[in-house]
């Protein structure tokens, strides 16, 4: 009878190198994925009895409003005059001729097409407006 001599087992060995390199891609993609909050700084600004409201010495800038349908307005509020394309392009044209610091706002309805604001800003920026406002309201408050 032959006996076989039992060799003892070597108890496994854990590679630190390894565990190191996932700790690593660990760290790393919380890091990324982690959102960091934002620092918000409050500033008191000075008060003045001769402050005026900004844009009160400023020309008032021209306005073209954009309803839901697409239709185009030329001038202040809703009573705006209707207008085309082209008609908008030679006002525009118009306007940078007298003042070349003229501005442009676009007043778009929320669900005006998206295609008519792009069209009415490149035409703004072919007649020479290097300024443009985009008028928003504020949010209700909860």
């Amino acid at each position: 009878m032959r006996f076989y001599v039992r060799k003892r087992r070597t108890t496994p060995a854990v590679i630190i190198v390894a565990l190191i390199d996932v700790l690593i891609v660990l760290v790393i993609f919380l890091l990324v994925t982690t959102t960091f909050k934002q620092q918000q700084y409050m500033v008191k600004l000075a008060e003045s009895s001769q402050a005026q409201k900004s844009g009160a010495n400023e020309n008032p800038p021209l306005l073209v409003s954009i309803g839901k349908d697409g239709s185009l307005r030329f001038g202040p509020g809703p009573n705006g005059t209707p207008i085309t394309a082209d008609q908008l392009t030679a006002r525009l044209h118009e306007a940078v001729a007298k003042n070349p610091d003229v501005a442009l706002a676009i007043n778009a309805d929320e669900n005006a097409p998206w295609g008519k604001v792009v069209n009415v800003r490149d035409k703004a920026t072919e007649a020479g407006i290097k300024t443009l406002i985009a008028y928003t309201k504020q949010p209700a408050k909860p």
